[in-house]
């Protein structure tokens, strides 16, 4: 490492609702973002510690103001986050990149819309949902359904759960641009989300595995959530997580428009018209800060 130039990157530590970003503006520095570097950054006791990263870059289409690139904890690359994309937009802003408002940002599959209010609420405009099991993908083949209103609830099961845990769980499978596998739960502060949020997470049914929502109905007009996301384990907030429940609830005639949903974090407010699905909630900077990436990964991979 003697000979290579310190790579400073400046960084800004973000969250919403809990959920907490490490944000990179890779338009005015240069952001080569690996696997490594990404676990490097999000490591709690190591590195700077988050849920996600957050990379800001050029557009690369015309119909979009940035490119907006989410990596988990693990280092993996996933299409969406939507308590991300909150935060995408107030960086944006405060980071003098652009006054636009509101903003377009390109994500793996395709655009969305952030709006950010004066009351400091960020909109975003989640896009359609699918509830076709192949837009995950989900292999439903040869898996009990049962219906619930218009919903097809799958019945998985969980092999590998231990003695009192029920060994399969009833769960809609929704897109939104990635991939949620959502359950109904009595309370979801007994239910057991560390040991069936792995098994449903990297269940083999699910090519590319799948974050696992835990829903509580208040009432018709609210919810309690827990996710225990795909590559980052549970957050106290999913965005993502808080519409694919929103629309399995509204789906499953628990639900009317709009919701609140009160995760661990804060509360978030999903309004659904059965196409477009948009999502209200705060986005918070908590810090600015700059880290010399290759010497942090060097020094992790000394620690290990």
């Amino acid at each position: 490492m003697g000979d290579n130039p310190r790579m400073i990157w400046n960084f800004t530590k973000m969250h919403g609702a809990g959920n907490d970003f490490v944000v990179l503006d890779g338009v005015r520095q240069t952001i080569e973002l690996t696997a490594e570097r990404a676990r490097a950054l999000a490591d709690r006791h190591f590195g700077i510690g988050a849920d996600q990263i957050l990379l800001v870059e050029p557009a690369t289409r015309a119909d979009a103001d940035f490119r907006y690139r989410i990596f988990n904890a693990d280092g993996s690359e996933v299409e969406h986050c939507g308590n991300g994309a909150r935060c995408f937009v107030r960086f944006v802003h405060e980071q003098g990149l652009s006054e636009r408002n509101p903003l377009r940002a390109e994500i793996a599959t395709g655009v969305i819309v952030l709006d950010e209010g004066a009351d400091e609420q960020v909109t975003v405009d989640m896009g359609v949902t699918s509830f076709d099991p192949s837009a995950l993908p989900f292999d439903v083949q040869g898996l009990a359904s049962q219906r619930q209103g218009e919903d097809t609830l799958w019945e998985l099961d969980l092999p590998g759960a231990p003695d009192g845990v029920a060994r399969s769980v009833l769960v809609s499978a929704v897109a939104i641009s990635n991939p949620h596998a959502v359950q109904q739960v009595a309370d979801v502060d007994t239910a057991p989300v560390s040991i069936v949020g792995p098994l449903v997470e990297s269940h083999p049914r699910f090519a590319r595995r799948v974050n696992a929502g835990f829903m509580q109905v208040v009432d018709r007009h609210t919810i309690r959530l827990r996710v225990y996301e795909r590559g980052a384990g549970e957050t106290l907030a999913c965005g993502t997580g808080a519409c694919a429940a929103v629309a399995a609830g509204i789906r499953r005639d628990l639900l009317d428009t709009p919701v609140r949903v009160h995760t661990r974090g804060g509360v978030l407010t999903i309004d659904w018209n059965g196409e477009r699905l948009r999502m209200t909630g705060p986005a918070t900077s908590v810090y600015n800060g700059q880290v010399d990436i290759d010497k942090l990964v060097f020094s992790m991979a000394l620690g290990r």
